[in-house]
Protein backbone atom coordinates (compact mmCIF):
# COMPACT_ATOMS: atom_id res chain seq x y z
CA UNK A 1 0.00 0.00 0.00
CA UNK A 2 1.21 3.49 -0.83
CA UNK A 3 2.37 5.61 2.08
CA UNK A 4 0.57 8.59 0.55
CA UNK A 5 -2.84 7.10 -0.30
CA UNK A 6 -5.48 9.80 0.15
CA UNK A 7 -7.84 9.23 3.08
CA UNK A 8 -6.55 5.69 3.62
CA UNK A 9 -5.11 4.60 6.98
CA UNK A 10 -1.62 3.14 7.08
CA UNK A 11 -1.14 -0.47 8.14
CA UNK A 12 -0.75 -0.75 11.95
CA UNK A 13 2.96 -1.61 11.80
CA UNK A 14 3.70 1.26 9.42
CA UNK A 15 1.72 3.69 11.58
CA UNK A 16 3.78 2.71 14.62
CA UNK A 17 7.05 3.15 12.75
CA UNK A 18 6.04 6.57 11.40
CA UNK A 19 4.95 7.63 14.90
CA UNK A 20 8.36 6.69 16.27
CA UNK A 21 9.99 8.49 13.36
CA UNK A 22 8.18 11.72 14.26
CA UNK A 23 10.19 11.80 17.49
CA UNK A 24 13.42 10.35 16.09
CA UNK A 25 13.80 12.91 13.30
CA UNK A 26 14.00 16.00 15.57
CA UNK A 27 16.39 14.13 17.85
CA UNK A 28 18.62 13.20 14.90
CA UNK A 29 18.68 16.82 13.68
CA UNK A 30 19.47 18.06 17.20
CA UNK A 31 22.27 15.48 17.54
CA UNK A 32 23.78 16.38 14.18
CA UNK A 33 23.83 20.07 15.07
CA UNK A 34 25.34 19.27 18.47
CA UNK A 35 27.95 16.65 17.62
CA UNK A 36 29.03 17.22 14.00
CA UNK A 37 31.42 20.23 13.97
CA UNK A 38 31.10 21.25 10.31
CA UNK A 39 27.28 21.54 10.44
CA UNK A 40 26.91 24.42 12.87
CA UNK A 41 29.48 25.24 15.53
CA UNK A 42 29.78 29.05 15.46
CA UNK A 43 31.91 29.28 18.60
CA UNK A 44 35.11 27.87 20.06
CA UNK A 45 35.42 26.36 23.53
CA UNK A 46 38.75 27.53 24.93
CA UNK A 47 40.91 24.76 26.39
CA UNK A 48 44.21 26.69 26.59
CA UNK A 49 44.11 30.52 26.60
CA UNK A 50 47.73 30.76 25.45
CA UNK A 51 48.99 34.33 25.37
CA UNK A 52 45.54 35.92 24.98
CA UNK A 53 44.96 37.70 28.29
CA UNK A 54 41.16 37.73 28.28
CA UNK A 55 40.76 34.09 27.22
CA UNK A 56 39.87 31.69 30.04
CA UNK A 57 39.58 27.92 30.08
CA UNK A 58 36.03 26.70 29.23
CA UNK A 59 35.19 30.11 27.78
CA UNK A 60 33.05 30.29 24.63
CA UNK A 61 34.34 32.66 21.96
CA UNK A 62 32.97 33.45 18.50
CA UNK A 63 35.01 31.70 15.82
CA UNK A 64 35.91 34.98 14.11
CA UNK A 65 37.37 36.41 17.34
CA UNK A 66 39.26 33.20 18.07
CA UNK A 67 40.77 33.11 14.59
CA UNK A 68 41.82 36.77 14.89
CA UNK A 69 43.54 36.22 18.23
CA UNK A 70 45.12 33.00 17.00
CA UNK A 71 46.59 34.84 14.00
CA UNK A 72 47.91 37.62 16.24
CA UNK A 73 49.58 35.13 18.58
CA UNK A 74 51.11 33.23 15.66
CA UNK A 75 52.51 36.44 14.13
CA UNK A 76 53.90 37.52 17.48
CA UNK A 77 55.45 34.13 18.13
CA UNK A 78 53.72 33.80 21.50
CA UNK A 79 51.79 30.86 22.98
CA UNK A 80 48.88 29.91 20.78
CA UNK A 81 45.37 29.63 22.21
CA UNK A 82 43.68 26.27 21.74
CA UNK A 83 40.06 25.27 21.58
CA UNK A 84 37.48 23.03 20.00
CA UNK A 85 34.38 23.80 17.89
CA UNK A 86 31.29 24.40 20.02
CA UNK A 87 27.74 25.59 19.88
CA UNK A 88 26.48 28.58 21.89
CA UNK A 89 25.60 27.93 25.52
CA UNK A 90 21.88 28.28 24.78
CA UNK A 91 21.98 25.09 22.66
CA UNK A 92 23.13 22.23 24.90
CA UNK A 93 23.73 18.77 23.46
CA UNK A 94 21.16 16.00 24.02
CA UNK A 95 23.31 14.14 26.57
CA UNK A 96 23.69 17.35 28.61
CA UNK A 97 19.92 17.80 28.72
CA UNK A 98 19.39 14.16 29.74
CA UNK A 99 21.93 14.59 32.53
CA UNK A 100 20.26 17.82 33.66
CA UNK A 101 16.86 16.13 33.61
CA UNK A 102 18.15 13.39 35.89
CA UNK A 103 20.01 15.66 38.29
CA UNK A 104 17.07 18.08 38.56
CA UNK A 105 15.07 15.31 40.22
CA UNK A 106 17.90 13.83 42.28
CA UNK A 107 20.12 16.76 43.33
CA UNK A 108 19.08 19.38 45.86
CA UNK A 109 19.02 22.95 44.44
CA UNK A 110 22.21 24.89 45.20
CA UNK A 111 20.39 28.15 45.96
CA UNK A 112 17.85 28.67 48.73
CA UNK A 113 15.56 30.60 46.37
CA UNK A 114 15.26 27.63 44.00
CA UNK A 115 12.85 24.72 44.25
CA UNK A 116 13.12 21.12 43.21
CA UNK A 117 11.87 20.48 39.70
CA UNK A 118 9.11 18.18 40.95
CA UNK A 119 7.89 20.90 43.33
CA UNK A 120 7.72 23.40 40.49
CA UNK A 121 5.92 20.89 38.29
CA UNK A 122 3.32 20.13 40.96
CA UNK A 123 2.59 23.83 41.43
CA UNK A 124 2.03 24.18 37.68
CA UNK A 125 -0.20 21.10 37.55
CA UNK A 126 -2.39 22.59 40.29
CA UNK A 127 -2.80 25.80 38.29
CA UNK A 128 -3.69 23.89 35.11
CA UNK A 129 -6.08 21.57 36.94
CA UNK A 130 -8.14 24.21 38.72
CA UNK A 131 -8.18 26.63 35.81
CA UNK A 132 -9.39 23.97 33.39
CA UNK A 133 -11.86 22.36 35.80
CA UNK A 134 -13.50 25.70 36.56
CA UNK A 135 -13.61 26.51 32.85
CA UNK A 136 -15.22 23.15 32.06
CA UNK A 137 -17.78 23.35 34.87
CA UNK A 138 -19.12 26.58 33.41
CA UNK A 139 -18.11 26.40 29.75
CA UNK A 140 -19.40 22.94 28.84
CA UNK A 141 -22.99 23.51 30.03
CA UNK A 142 -23.09 26.92 28.34
CA UNK A 143 -21.75 25.41 25.13
CA UNK A 144 -24.37 22.64 25.17
CA UNK A 145 -27.16 25.15 25.80
CA UNK A 146 -25.91 27.45 23.03
CA UNK A 147 -25.62 24.56 20.61
CA UNK A 148 -29.11 23.27 21.40
CA UNK A 149 -31.22 26.42 21.74
CA UNK A 150 -31.00 29.37 19.38
CA UNK A 151 -32.00 31.70 22.23
CA UNK A 152 -28.90 30.86 24.25
CA UNK A 153 -26.77 30.92 21.11
CA UNK A 154 -27.83 34.52 20.42
CA UNK A 155 -27.48 35.42 24.09
CA UNK A 156 -23.99 34.01 24.70
CA UNK A 157 -22.05 33.64 21.49
CA UNK A 158 -21.88 37.21 20.11
CA UNK A 159 -20.17 38.47 23.27
CA UNK A 160 -18.00 35.36 23.55
CA UNK A 161 -16.92 35.75 19.93
CA UNK A 162 -15.83 39.30 20.79
CA UNK A 163 -14.14 38.37 24.05
CA UNK A 164 -12.15 35.41 22.71
CA UNK A 165 -10.00 37.78 20.65
CA UNK A 166 -8.81 39.58 23.79
CA UNK A 167 -5.45 38.14 24.93
CA UNK A 168 -5.73 36.46 28.33
CA UNK A 169 -2.42 37.93 29.64
CA UNK A 170 -3.90 41.43 29.23
CA UNK A 171 -6.05 40.68 32.27
CA UNK A 172 -3.05 39.84 34.44
CA UNK A 173 -2.89 43.12 36.35
CA UNK A 174 -6.64 43.09 36.92
CA UNK A 175 -6.53 39.47 38.11
CA UNK A 176 -3.82 40.32 40.63
CA UNK A 177 -5.75 43.38 41.86
CA UNK A 178 -8.89 41.31 42.43
CA UNK A 179 -7.52 37.90 43.44
CA UNK A 180 -4.18 38.66 45.10
CA UNK A 181 -0.66 37.66 44.16
CA UNK A 182 -0.65 33.90 44.71
CA UNK A 183 -2.18 31.06 42.70
CA UNK A 184 -5.65 32.54 42.13
CA UNK A 185 -4.71 35.04 39.37
CA UNK A 186 -2.73 32.33 37.56
CA UNK A 187 -5.77 30.06 37.64
CA UNK A 188 -7.85 32.97 36.35
CA UNK A 189 -5.60 33.38 33.30
CA UNK A 190 -5.92 29.68 32.47
CA UNK A 191 -9.69 30.06 32.89
CA UNK A 192 -9.88 33.10 30.60
CA UNK A 193 -7.62 31.48 28.02
CA UNK A 194 -9.77 28.34 27.71
CA UNK A 195 -13.33 29.25 28.76
CA UNK A 196 -14.42 31.32 25.75
CA UNK A 197 -12.91 28.92 23.25
CA UNK A 198 -14.49 26.04 25.13
CA UNK A 199 -18.01 27.45 24.90
CA UNK A 200 -17.72 27.95 21.15
CA UNK A 201 -16.15 24.55 20.47
CA UNK A 202 -18.73 22.70 22.56
CA UNK A 203 -21.57 24.64 20.95
CA UNK A 204 -20.29 23.72 17.49
CA UNK A 205 -19.95 20.06 18.50
CA UNK A 206 -23.50 20.09 19.87
CA UNK A 207 -24.87 21.44 16.59
CA UNK A 208 -23.39 18.45 14.74
CA UNK A 209 -25.78 16.06 16.51
CA UNK A 210 -28.11 14.36 14.04
CA UNK A 211 -31.31 16.47 14.01
CA UNK A 212 -33.33 13.31 13.42
CA UNK A 213 -32.58 12.22 16.98
CA UNK A 214 -34.01 15.45 18.38
CA UNK A 215 -37.04 15.25 16.10
CA UNK A 216 -37.71 11.69 17.23
CA UNK A 217 -37.55 12.77 20.87
CA UNK A 218 -39.89 15.69 20.27
CA UNK A 219 -42.31 13.41 18.41
CA UNK A 220 -42.40 11.13 21.44
CA UNK A 221 -43.19 14.12 23.64
CA UNK A 222 -39.84 14.56 25.37
CA UNK A 223 -39.43 17.76 27.37
CA UNK A 224 -36.51 20.10 26.86
CA UNK A 225 -34.88 18.67 29.97
CA UNK A 226 -35.23 15.13 28.63
CA UNK A 227 -33.89 16.19 25.24
CA UNK A 228 -30.78 17.61 26.88
CA UNK A 229 -30.02 14.77 29.29
CA UNK A 230 -31.26 11.78 27.30
CA UNK A 231 -30.45 12.71 23.70
CA UNK A 232 -28.08 15.67 23.36
CA UNK A 233 -25.50 14.83 26.04
CA UNK A 234 -25.32 11.07 25.30
CA UNK A 235 -25.21 11.83 21.58
CA UNK A 236 -22.29 14.24 21.74
CA UNK A 237 -20.38 12.64 24.62
CA UNK A 238 -17.59 10.98 22.54
CA UNK A 239 -16.96 14.17 20.56
CA UNK A 240 -17.25 16.26 23.73
CA UNK A 241 -14.61 14.08 25.37
CA UNK A 242 -12.28 14.56 22.38
CA UNK A 243 -12.85 18.33 22.44
CA UNK A 244 -11.97 18.40 26.13
CA UNK A 245 -8.69 16.62 25.45
CA UNK A 246 -7.80 19.19 22.80
CA UNK A 247 -8.80 22.12 25.00
CA UNK A 248 -6.72 20.77 27.87
CA UNK A 249 -3.69 21.05 25.59
CA UNK A 250 -4.77 24.64 24.92
CA UNK A 251 -4.72 25.31 28.66
CA UNK A 252 -1.10 24.11 28.86
CA UNK A 253 -0.07 26.71 26.29
CA UNK A 254 -1.22 29.48 28.65
CA UNK A 255 0.76 28.14 31.59
CA UNK A 256 3.94 30.15 31.03
CA UNK A 257 2.18 33.53 30.75
CA UNK A 258 -0.11 32.66 33.66
CA UNK A 259 2.81 31.94 35.97
CA UNK A 260 4.47 35.25 35.20
CA UNK A 261 1.63 36.95 37.08
CA UNK A 262 1.80 37.58 40.82
CA UNK A 263 4.38 35.69 42.85
CA UNK A 264 6.91 33.67 40.92
CA UNK A 265 6.16 29.96 41.11
CA UNK A 266 5.83 26.77 39.15
CA UNK A 267 7.81 25.51 36.20
CA UNK A 268 8.04 29.04 34.76
CA UNK A 269 9.94 30.20 37.83
CA UNK A 270 12.26 27.22 37.51
CA UNK A 271 12.94 28.02 33.83
CA UNK A 272 13.44 31.72 34.56
CA UNK A 273 15.88 31.03 37.37
CA UNK A 274 17.91 28.55 35.35
CA UNK A 275 18.05 30.90 32.35
CA UNK A 276 19.21 33.73 34.63
CA UNK A 277 22.25 31.65 35.64
CA UNK A 278 22.70 30.41 32.05
CA UNK A 279 21.93 26.80 32.96
CA UNK A 280 20.35 26.20 29.59
CA UNK A 281 20.57 22.44 29.93
CA UNK A 282 18.12 22.76 32.85
CA UNK A 283 15.93 25.09 30.76
CA UNK A 284 15.70 22.50 27.99
CA UNK A 285 15.08 19.75 30.54
CA UNK A 286 12.18 21.68 32.06
CA UNK A 287 10.66 22.43 28.66
CA UNK A 288 10.95 18.78 27.64
CA UNK A 289 9.38 17.55 30.87
CA UNK A 290 6.38 19.82 30.22
CA UNK A 291 5.97 18.19 26.82
CA UNK A 292 6.39 14.69 28.26
CA UNK A 293 3.88 15.39 31.00
CA UNK A 294 1.33 16.89 28.61
CA UNK A 295 1.72 14.04 26.10
CA UNK A 296 1.45 11.42 28.85
CA UNK A 297 -1.78 12.94 30.14
CA UNK A 298 -3.18 13.10 26.61
CA UNK A 299 -2.27 9.47 25.90
CA UNK A 300 -3.90 8.39 29.16
CA UNK A 301 -7.05 10.31 28.25
CA UNK A 302 -6.99 8.79 24.76
CA UNK A 303 -6.70 5.31 26.27
CA UNK A 304 -9.57 6.06 28.63
CA UNK A 305 -11.63 7.38 25.72
CA UNK A 306 -11.20 4.12 23.81
CA UNK A 307 -12.49 2.26 26.84
CA UNK A 308 -15.42 4.60 27.41
CA UNK A 309 -16.45 4.86 23.74
CA UNK A 310 -15.29 1.64 22.03
CA UNK A 311 -17.73 2.13 19.16
CA UNK A 312 -16.01 5.31 18.05
CA UNK A 313 -13.36 5.18 15.35
CA UNK A 314 -10.35 6.95 16.78
CA UNK A 315 -7.39 7.93 14.65
CA UNK A 316 -4.07 8.71 16.31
Amino acid sequence: MSLFAVNKPLPPRTRSLVTVLSFVLPLVIWSLVSYVPFIWHPQTLISEPGSVSYFKADMLIDNAIFETELAKARDAGTALPQGSPANPGYLPAPHEVVTALYTAFTTEPTRSSEKWLHESLWSSIEVIFWGFVLSSIIGIPLGIMAGTFDFFSRLFEPFIEFFRYLPAPAFGALAVAILGIYQAPKIAIIFIGTFFQQVLVVANTTRKLDPALLEAGQTLGASNRSLIFRIVIPGILPDLYRDTRILLGWAWTYLIVAELIGTSSGITWFITQQARYKNFDNVFAAIIIIGILGLTIDLLLAWLGRRLFPWQRVNH
